[in-house]
């Protein structure tokens, strides 16, 4: 086995494609986490196919996406990666199924994002990102937290924007509506804050740009990464 320097940390298996923009995201801050600490990151990226992801996700074929992305990280495990993480939200649909035939452990977003929520001790919160992420409440699995959804045509809009910020073709004006629709969900369906639950979202909306209170869930899981990967 390679020895590994003090200045070194674990090595990061990153299931990234999943909206290359968000891939980019997440090597960047992940870069600037270990820099901040005096760390040299060690990282390997596997690119999987958003499409078949998004298709499988749609299909709700909850075992065959499993299957695809432990194939992925099991590329990861044998280029020598020791912790796994995805860089989006949609394939967290599958970690029940996933995490016992993952060949390496997970930091699963949805769970930091979770623990975050309640340490800001928020209790109801609205989703912005895919249909599967805000029709499913983060698929069910903020313990606790009620979640304030959005109308039909809402979600709608939410998606298509969505879709178009991962191909990098959102307009102003767009981006303006998702404003007004936060604002939408705060006055109207008591949401304390919106969960930027797309990672890609992470691109165009920050705290003190949004003009709205919101998690950066793509920040908090970065932090849980990085956590991991130098303790």
């Amino acid at each position: 086995m390679t020895a590994v320097s003090s200045g070194e940390s674990r090595c990061l298996g990153l299931v990234g494609g999943l909206g290359p923009g968000a891939t980019v995201y997440y090597y960047r801050a992940l870069l600037a986490a270990h820099a901040a600490q005096d760390r040299v990151a060690r990282m390997l990226i596997a690119h999987a196919d958003v499409n078949r992801v998004h298709a499988l996700a749609g299909a709700n074929d909850r075992d065959a996406l499993a299957r695809y992305l432990a194939g992925i990280i099991g590329s990861l495990k044998a280029g020598g990666a020791e912790l796994a993480a995805m860089v989006a939200i949609t394939p967290h649909l599958c970690i029940p199924q996933l995490a016992p035939i993952s060949p390496l452990p997970i930091v699963d977003m949805v769970a930091e994002v979770a623990g975050a929520v309640r340490a800001k001790g928020l209790k109801r919160v609205a989703l912005f990102g895919t249909r599967f992420t805000v029709e499913t409440s983060m698929f069910g699995r903020l313990d606790a937290i009620e979640v304030a959804r959005p109308r039909p045509d809402e979600i709608t809009r939410i998606h298509d924007t969505y879709l178009d910020v991962v191909a990098g073709r959102q307009t102003p004006g767009q981006l303006d509506a998702l404003r007004e629709l936060a604002q939408t969900l705060i006055s109207r369906d008591g949401a304390e804050a919106i969960l930027l639950a797309g990672t890609d979202l992470s691109l165009v909306f920050d705290e003190a740009s949004a003009g709205f209170p919101l998690i950066d869930c793509a920040g908090v899981h970065v932090e849980a990464i990085v956590r991991r990967l130098l303790d």
